[in-house]
C-alpha cells in the first residue's frame, strides 16, 4: 500500500480552489481537498515586499501520485508562479491510507504497483 502525502497550495479565490479540487478529484489525484478559506499572505514578489489575501487548499493525496499531482495542479493553477508544496507524511492511520489508495490514481493511464 501506498503512504500519505499532503499538497499546500494557495489560490487566489474559492472559485479557482473549489474548480481545481474538482479537476483534480475527477482525474483521481487527491482523495480529498480541504478548502480552508480566508488567509493573509506576506511575501516577497518582484523584488518588492506585498501581501493579499488568499484561500488555502489542502489536498490529501498518496505519495505515488504527489509529484503528478504537482505537476497538475501546476498546470491548471491561475496563478503564472504558484506556490505548490508537497511532501510525504511519515505517519497514516490504517483506514487514512486505505481510503487514499482506494482514492487515488486509477485514471491517470499508469501501471499500479501491487499492493
Amino acid at each position: 500500500m501506498s503512504g500519505a502525502a499532503l499538497v499546500w497550495c494557495p489560490f487566489p479565490d474559492t472559485e479557482s480552489a473549489r474548480a481545481a479540487a474538482a479537476t483534480l478529484l475527477d482525474e483521481q489525484l487527491i482523495a480529498c481537498a480541504n478548502i480552508l478559506g480566508a488567509i493573509e499572505s506576506h511575501f516577497v514578489w518582484d523584488g518588492a515586499r506585498a501581501s493579499g489575501n488568499e484561500i488555502g487548499v489542502l489536498f490529501k493525496t498518496t505519495d505515488d501520485c504527489l509529484q503528478p499531482l504537482v505537476n497538475r495542479l501546476g498546470s491548471i493553477h491561475p496563478y503564472d508562479t504558484p506556490a505548490i508544496i508537497g511532501w510525504c507524511c511519515d505517519a497514516a492511520h490504517p483506514a487514512s491510507l486505505a481510503w487514499l489508495a482506494a482514492s487515488c490514481g486509477h485514471e491517470r493511464g499508469d501501471e499500479q504497483p501491487e499492493r
